[in-house]
């Protein structure tokens, strides 16, 4: 479950530009359920998506992910509990690595790592069904780089 209690973010406070970005903001989003956030520009819905994510730390209030407070925790200390898809279909991949590659760098997201972690017979077994399932002829393309494939394929 994501609850979010009252917050609030201010960008440049205490400037001509300041910014009320997030003013009390509260949500429950019980587990397994989806939610879209839509809203006009400069509503503050990236802001509050950034905030979950620990993109940007709030001025006030509290954000519980499972029961834990990641609160003040940085995106990375979260990693393991929140993901994103975003609209640009680069963000969020490594365009020069394989498609197998990101997916192992997604499997491993949120776990202490070194460059050494790589793919294995498993793993690929893994990922290539995963593919299969999405009917696009993926499963066959797991050592092509993912800057080759067409923005829908990444997002997806």
């Amino acid at each position: 479950m994501l609850s979010a209690q009252g917050l609030t973010l201010t960008f440049n406070p205490g400037t001509p530009i300041e910014t009320r970005a997030l003013r009390g903001l509260s949500l429950e989003i019980p587990t397994g359920q989806f939610v879209a956030v839509i809203g006009s520009n400069g509503a503050g819905k990236s802001t509050f998506l950034n905030s979950i994510s620990g993109d940007q730390l709030v001025d006030s209030g509290s954000i519980t992910i499972n029961g834990e407070d990641v609160t003040r925790k940085t995106a990375w200390q979260r990693a393991d509990k929140v993901a994103r898809v975003f609209q640009d279909p680069m963000a969020g991949t490594c365009e020069n690595l394989t498609i197998e590659e990101n997916m192992s760098l997604a499997m491993c997201r949120g776990q202490r790592r070194g460059f050494k972690f790589a793919t294995n017979r498993k793993w690929r077994e893994i990922f290539r069904e995963q593919l299969r399932r999405l009917d696009l002829g993926l499963e066959s393309r797991l050592t092509d780089r993912i800057g080759l494939l067409s923005g829908a394929s990444v997002r997806l």
